[in-house]
């Protein structure tokens, strides 16, 4: 893969999640429990650590999936 293609999906990806923030902020992800958040007068940290190993769980099953249905192993040629 050569780096424009790279650069192309990335931009591609963080478009299609922009445009799913919104959908994803109501169903609770990034307010899950064992997310750290702090407020305090003038300041708000959050960091949404239960958010990202549940997407990166989510995104290694897909990419496992995608990769095992490319693979010539998968249907027998």
């Amino acid at each position: 893969m050569d780096i424009s293609r790279f650069l192309m999906t990335l931009g591609l990806a963080i478009l299609v999640l922009g445009l799913l923030w919104p959908v994803l902020s109501k169903i609770g992800l990034g307010r899950l429990p064992g997310d750290i958040v702090i407020r305090r007068d003038g300041f708000s940290f959050s960091f949404p650590i239960v958010t990202c190993l549940l997407i990166s769980v989510v995104l290694s099953l897909v990419l496992w999936l995608v990769n095992r249905w490319q693979s010539p192993d998968w249907y027998g040629g």
